[in-house]
């Protein structure tokens, strides 16, 4: 280590607190500070006026993110740090006591990750964001459109019979008022227009999502079976490829690492259900598409059948072997290396 100093911050809205401990544990002070660039000042002059700082933060994904940018932009050594386990929480909870046990961590060797980094990853995070809210609202809109219909008069139900999503839209978008069926048409019209609406929102995040990926990773979105949305997800998730010590720190992030839920003579693995579903997702639809389209993945895939295994335990391998591919691939971009 070249640091000398641990500094545990726990994060919250309006204020950060932080504490400082020696190599052997001793306190060697506290500081509270506003969340604003004075009070980042303050936190980052009290830690070098007690040695060579190192910060493990709490929350440096969501209250702490502005903490974080600062004390990278201003080269200190920065950790996540994820929040105590109840575990650790025996002799009560407070701010002091959470900084102190992030400091802890420090001291004890616990691998922290490094930041994920800001500037094109963020930008392609918050588009990410934007998007699965988007979906989301789309397809309740989309449900309630349906469900509508389910209880309309029959005279309308029989023109929309038959008809979904996005046809079912447009086709509820162009319905006109009559006397007897006022209200059903018009809420029928606005949650056409509503899901509409996102489309063009959809294809608006889309555009921006694949011009940064094709600046970015081209190399990744050439892959066959990986669209922009993967491609960005893959990079949002793995951050800097440094923080991934293996391939197989790669695929427990993305929980594609299998599970093992052995039991005397049976012998069996089950599926992860830990990690970043995100990434999961993307390797998922990653998989489907290579099963398709990709005459190697293709093979492999049928091999995993041939020797008895399960559609689904077939398709579990399958991402465990694109989780190696892309970690592979992610590693070997010199752009993402220099991408904060």
């Amino acid at each position: 280590m070249t640091w000398t100093v641990a500094i545990g911050i726990d994060t919250h809205r309006d204020e950060h607190v932080a504490v400082a401990l020696d190599r052997f544990g001793g306190a060697l002070g506290s500081i509270s500070v506003s969340t604003d660039a004075q009070g980042y000042l303050s936190l980052w002059r009290f830690a070098h006026e007690l040695g060579e700082p190192a910060f493990a933060i709490e929350g440096a994904g969501s209250y702490g993110a502005g903490l974080a940018r600062f004390l990278t932009a201003a080269g200190g050594a920065v950790y996540e740090c994820e929040r105590p386990r109840r575990t650790s929480r025996r002799n009560g909870k407070s701010d002091l006591i959470d900084a102190t046990l992030a400091a802890g961590l420090l001291l004890s060797g616990t691998p922290l990750a490094r930041l994920r980094g800001g500037g094109r990853r963020e930008d392609l995070r918050l588009l990410l964001l934007e998007r699965r809210g988007a979906v989301r609202a789309q397809t309740a809109a989309l449900n309630q459109l349906q469900a509508v219909v389910v209880t309309a008069p029959d005279s309308l139900r029989s023109r929309l019979r038959g008809l979904s999503g996005h046809e079912l839209a447009r086709r509820a978008a162009g319905l006109r008022d009559r006397q007897d069926e006022t209200i059903v048409r018009g809420v029928l019209r606005r949650l056409a227009r509503r899901v509409r609406s996102l489309d063009h929102e959809l294809a608006e995040l889309d555009r921006e999502l694949e011009a940064i990926v094709c600046q970015l990773v081209p190399e990744i979105l050439s892959e066959c079976g990986v669209g922009s949305v993967c491609a960005a997800q893959l990079v949002v998730s793995s951050g800097d490829p440094t923080r991934m010590a293996s391939e197989a720190s790669f695929a427990a992030l993305g929980g594609t690492s299998p599970v093992e839920a052995s039991s005397g003579l049976q012998q069996r693995h089950r599926l992860n259900r830990g990690g970043d579903r995100q990434l999961n997702r993307a390797l998922h639809v990653i998989s489907l598409n290579r099963v398709r389209f990709h005459p190697e993945t293709a093979a492999y895939h049928q091999k995993l059948i041939a020797s008895g295994k399960t559609p689904r335990e077939a398709r579990r391998c399958v991402k465990r072997m694109l989780a190696r591919y892309f970690y592979r691939r992610l590693r070997a971009i010199p752009a993402l290396d220099l991408t904060p």
